[in-house]
């Protein structure tokens, strides 16, 4: 039997988008662009969407990315059970950028105020990396493979490797680029804000 106090998976918001507007999924498949087969998987809980398909669903249907990632309107207030979610590669929502290969974790979980996010490093310096990002909140960055640098609008450079992390204020200026003599590098990291939004933010830094 389902946990009643569990929180609604994607499946289940896909559910209710559709629900709420009446649409079959053939409809729904025809307005997205995403294939009937595939909605529903999703709905039953047998498939995820990578990054790219989650920013087409939100662009068709005109709804924000974060409804996708947020709890219905009835439950919308802050839980006191426990809830839990195993972050595992195959379930995370993916995004490719020029300097990154992110993996979002735990996406199921809605209304997180922690973002873990697995990360593999492409760029080889500053230059290449391009500005430096800002987002809300702080985050914590673990070296699993690999060395890297970090590079910071208040700090010179400083160099990490495996088994070695960094805290700071997202807020500031940063990059994480592949120090010298590694040609990658696997990070973990976990973003936190008190405010809501996070996912948002960092989406955002996405384009």
């Amino acid at each position: 039997m389902a946990d009643r106090s569990s929180p609604p998976t994607l499946g289940a918001v896909m559910k209710g988008i559709r629900a709420r507007n009446g649409w079959t999924l053939k409809e729904m498949s025809a307005k997205s662009g995403i294939p009937v087969s595939t909605l529903s998987k999703v709905e039953h809980d047998r498939l995820t969407l990578s990054y790219d398909k989650l920013q087409q669903l939100s662009q068709r249907l005109q709804i924000r990315m974060s409804d996708l990632f947020a709890e219905d309107e009835e439950d919308a207030a802050p839980r006191v059970t426990g809830r839990r979610s195993i972050g595992t590669i195959e379930r995370a929502a993916r995004v490719t950028t020029d300097n990154y290969d992110y993996h979002y974790l735990c996406t199921d979980l809605r209304q997180k105020r922690m973002i873990p996010i697995l990360t593999r490093i492409r760029a080889h310096s500053a230059s290449e990396f391009g500005e430096l990002v800002h987002h809300q909140g702080e985050e914590f960055i673990y070296v699993l493979e690999g060395r890297i640098e970090v590079h910071s609008e208040f700090y010179d450079p400083v160099t990490l490797e495996v088994g070695q992390g960094i805290y700071i204020d997202s807020s500031m200026g940063h990059a994480y680029v592949v120090a010298e003599g590694c040609e990658e590098a696997l990070v973990l990291g976990v973003c936190s804000s008190a405010d809501d939004g996070l996912m948002d933010s960092l989406m955002s830094l996405h384009g």
